[in-house]
């Protein structure tokens, strides 16, 4: 006799067995959506430790590569990984926080570039022992070789659609 969970696990396997898919294609993007589901929980978990989502953290990541210099508000949302609808919304949270700061562009009033501040830099530091434990639960069951072929895999799948990325959502 197995376990509730066991006998859990057994019933999402015939499922998934059960439902046919409409072509390989479709099989391949709902196994990532399934691991991007599942590899997000455990890092939105982490974020939500410290007050962040996922892309306040990736904007803060970016203004620290920056450093000393600032970014604009658009030049961010174009670099974060993942679209962001309301940049604006996103740095006034973390400006609100002090972890970034935002000042108006002299030659330009309509650019507002941002700056990460020490306290952002400070909660970078206190989040990386975590967050790189985080990973290592997310993938550390694969091997080096396993992990390089998964991202060539990843990066040849989105390649053609990087060049489109400002059109997602339109």
């Amino acid at each position: 006799m197995s376990s509730p969970a066991g006998k859990a696990a057994e019933d999402r396997a015939a499922e998934d067995r059960a439902v046919p898919f409409d072509s390989p294609e479709q099989e391949a993007y709902l196994n990532l959506w399934r691991t991007y589901d599942r590899l997000k929980a455990l890092e939105e978990s982490l974020f939500a430790d410290y007050g962040l989502t996922a892309q306040q953290y990736n904007a803060l990541r970016l203004l620290r590569a920056q450093r000393p210099d600032s970014l604009p508000t658009l030049a961010i949302g174009a670099r974060l990984i993942s679209r962001a609808p309301d940049i604006t919304r996103l740095v006034n949270k973390l400006a609100e926080r002090g972890l970034v700061e935002r000042k108006r562009d002299l030659a330009n009033r309509r650019i507002v570039n941002v700056t990460i501040t020490r306290a952002g830099l400070d909660l970078l530091d206190t989040i990386a022992a975590p967050l790189a434990e985080c990973h290592q639960r997310q993938l550390g069951h694969l091997t080096a070789e396993q992990l390089r072929r998964l991202i060539e895999l990843l990066k040849l799948a989105r390649q053609p659609h990087e060049a489109d990325r400002s059109r997602v959502g339109r």
